[in-house]
């Protein structure tokens, strides 16, 4: 029952990990394409 309640914490905090990347992957692609289009991110 340790195992899995460790398991269960620490799972969190990789999650929270692959969500960031994703979102900062997203921008960095917008961002590389409206550099390309000569325009602005926002």
């Amino acid at each position: 029952m340790t195992t899995l309640m460790a398991f269960y914490v620490l799972i969190w905090p990789a999650l929270t990990l692959g969500v960031l990347v994703l979102i900062c992957r997203a921008v960095m692609r917008d961002r590389h394409q409206a550099r390309k289009e000569n325009r602005e991110l926002v």
